[in-house]
């Protein structure tokens, strides 16, 4: 009986998507829940698992092809793998009587753990289960790839995506060029920036702050935060976005956004946290980020960046958000432009952290000072908001008493 693999069921937001790896060929065998094909949408690569034992039949929707949710992409012959066997290439026999000599000493792997770890050379034998039971994930396999970076074998292995985002390594002197399409998610990100900057009245204000305080608060409590909070750690962001929600409740028109002829408000604060990822940049959305703590934020955080590199982040985790925060000082940068991410009003733009000399009560003093940005939508949000919004930013940050004491 022929089995139906579908795509899966995008959310509105996610109006298609591309096939972009095959990872069975017609005639394969394949298991219940094995990795059969990865679709690629402007946010996330969404994994196809088998949904039966069988051997993959006809790919109705080959690589680069475009599916919409739920469209067929191929089928499944149900129990067909022991017919199919005999048909094989008897050098496809090899893997497969090599695995039945494993024995019982073969680590237990997921299904896509394992196809991963073929392709990248990966001896599973020499990674440490993490999963129930000492089950080897897919995430213990990433892992290991990561550490296996300088194996120059491990590069043709690499998922399209991934590949596409690669510098070209050429020799001194060679004039050599690359042509590679422009993967969903680039493709989406060069749309809604020039989206932004078409439909928007966008302009930018610009500030400083005094990062003393928060470092030296920071300084002090970093080591009995991570004990408290179990190993999280205390960085900057957390302060950033709580200053942020503190300000968009005082100046709702930063939080709001435009829907027609209608400016909606929000009585939530939805923070986007820019992340870059190898297949570009992605903004996970903090839900209710007004309400979380500093040890909840610093959490979030970690988790989604984790999520990025290892290609993990849902549909539902980049959808949706009423602000952004990005920080470019994270790559050195001192002062940028960011663009506004629409439907959204504004985005904060953090830098790098310099020692300068400051005028403080008439002495030169040398304070660790960071360059502000704030993107805004001026058809929306009038200028005296939006710097009278960065302006109460810098002053919580300066005295980061005042978040606690709600002045």
């Amino acid at each position: 009986m022929a089995i139906e693999i579908k795509a899966p069921t995008f959310p509105e937001s996610v109006a298609d998507g591309t096939v972009a790896t095959w990872h069975k060929q017609p005639g394969d065998a394949v298991k219940r829940d094995e990795l059969i094909v990865d679709i690629e949408t402007d946010k996330v690569v969404l994994e196809v698992l088998a949904t039966a034992d069988g051997v993959l039949g006809a790919i109705v929707k080959g690589e680069g092809d475009t599916v919409l949710s739920d469209e067929v992409l191929g089928s499944i012959v149900e129990g067909g793998a022991a017919a199919a066997a005999p048909a094989a290439a008897p050098a496809a026999a090899a893997p497969a009587a090599a695995a039945a000599d494993a024995g019982e000493d073969d680590p237990v792997a997921a299904p896509a753990a394992r196809k991963l770890a073929e392709e990248n050379g990966i001896d599973l034998a020499t990674v440490a289960g993490t999963g129930k039971g000492g089950r080897i994930t897919k995430e213990d396999v990433v892992a290991a790839v990561a550490n296996k970076k300088s194996a120059p074998a491990a590069a043709p292995a690499a998922k399209p995506a991934a590949a596409a985002a690669a510098p070209v390594v050429v020799a001194a002197g060679d004039r050599t060029e690359k042509r590679v399409p422009m993967t969903r998610l680039r493709a989406k990100i060069a749309e809604r920036l020039v989206e932004a900057q078409s439909n928007m009245a966008m302009l930018t204000t610009f500030n400083e702050v005094d990062m003393t305080e928060v470092m030296a608060l920071r300084s002090k409590y970093k080591d009995l935060f991570e004990k408290t909070h179990n190993g999280v750690r205390l960085g900057f962001m957390s302060f950033f976005v709580k200053a942020a929600t503190e300000a968009l409740k005082r100046f709702p028109a930063v939080n709001a956004s435009i829907d027609g002829n209608d400016i909606v408000y929000h009585g939530f604060a939805d923070v986007g946290v820019a992340v870059s990822s190898d297949r570009g940049l992605v903004v996970p959305v903090l839900r209710n980020a007004e309400s979380m703590s500093l040890a909840e934020i610093e959490n979030g955080i970690a988790t989604f960046g984790k999520k990025a590199r290892d290609g993990k982040l849902s549909i539902e985790e980049m959808t949706g958000g009423t602000f952004t925060i990005t920080n470019g000082g994270t790559f050195g940068s001192m002062m940028s432009t960011p663009i506004v991410n629409p439907p959204q009003a504004a985005i904060l733009g953090m830098h790098n952290i310099i020692q300068r000399p400051m005028a403080i009560n008439g002495q030169v003093v040398i304070r660790p000072m960071m360059y502000l940005a704030l993107s805004y939508d001026h058809r929306l949000i009038d200028g005296k908001e939006a710097v009278t919004f960065l302006v109460t930013i810098k002053n919580l940050l300066e005295d980061p008493s005042r978040l606690l004491l709600d002045i």
